[in-house]
């Protein structure tokens, strides 16, 4: 979502504003499993034409409906309930469009989201999906071609196609959990030495950091306890970055940021993190943020 969208942002790039999300360069659309992203503009035929359905039927109903869409808004946006119900379909159904990479919206994560669409873009499908694969692998491998297949939402058969198709690029490892595949490229960063941290960092929920599936989810915590307190059934909570490894979960209300830590933090840390709170570029915080400590 946006405002994770932002705070994800705020923890790799320095000099990040409340408005950094809607910087130009950037598109907001319906991604893998249809969920909410905010990535590059020049990224949109990947993460749009690379999950668009393989077989005939899937891939149809998502032209169709794009075509319908552009037809309808004819240049203009509107709401994507006003578009739904000027089309005659529920409004989650405009989300198959979205494959197409001809579908943006503006959603700030509180009212109906504005649709619009745009030309196609210029770059084959099946390039696409290797590409976002590729991207997949270098941010969450080592991985596997089912669990690419399960966060891109294309189903197993298109997500062995595409480790298969991706060949000698690839190269396998043996992790804590399973055998996996790396990117060739990659390689060299898996064994390099780790550099210097940040002392700080406070993750938004959903965050690419741990955003993960199944045993990967070990590897990162390996307490049982603490991994039910991350990956809650409902809306997650925040990580809390400490040293480079998770350290407890955040979540706000208004101004009033609550850290429940997992161990014990040094003073230099519990400054470290209140530093970081109150850096957050957040519009929407009247005042400046306090952070209630929960430990």
């Amino acid at each position: 979502m946006p405002r994770a969208a932002l705070l994800s942002i705020h923890a790799r790039v320095e000099a990040a504003e409340p408005s950094t999300w809607e910087d130009p360069s950037l598109v907001q659309l319906w991604g893998p499993r249809f969920n909410v992203f905010v990535v590059a503009a020049r990224d949109l035929a990947v993460f749009s034409l690379g999950t668009l359905p393989g077989d005939a039927k899937g891939r149809g109903r998502a032209e169709d409906l794009a075509a319908r869409l552009n037809a309808v808004l004819d240049g203009a946006r509107m709401s994507y309930g006003e578009a739904g119900r000027a089309l005659g379909v529920h409004h989650n159904s405009l989300r198959y469009a979205a494959a197409t990479g001809t579908v943006l919206i503006r959603w700030d994560g509180a009212r109906q989201a504005t649709v619009w669409t745009v030309p196609p873009p210029q770059a084959d499908p099946r390039d696409a999906r290797l590409e976002l694969a590729r991207r997949y692998l270098h941010i969450y491998g080592p991985a596997t071609p089912e669990a690419f297949a399960g966060w891109a939402g294309i189903g197993r058969r298109y997500g062995a196609e595409a480790f298969d198709a991706l060949g000698t690029s690839l190269t396998p490892v043996r992790t804590p959990v399973g055998d996996a595949w790396i990117l060739g490229q990659d390689e060299a960063a898996f064994r390099a030495v780790p550099g210097p941290v940040a002392p700080a960092r406070l993750l938004p929920s959903g965050d690419a950091y741990f955003l993960l599936q199944g045993a990967d989810r070990d590897l990162l915590v390996p307490d049982a306890g603490r991994r039910r307190a991350l990956w809650t059934p409902r809306v997650w909570p925040g990580g809390l970055l400490a040293g480079g490894e998770i350290a407890g979960t955040w979540r706000r209300a208004e101004t009033v940021m609550t850290v429940q830590p997992w161990r014990r933090l040094s003073p230099a840390e519990r400054d470290a993190v209140v530093a970081e709170a109150e850096s957050l570029p957040l519009s929407t915080a009247r005042g400046r943020i306090t952070v209630r400590w929960d430990d």
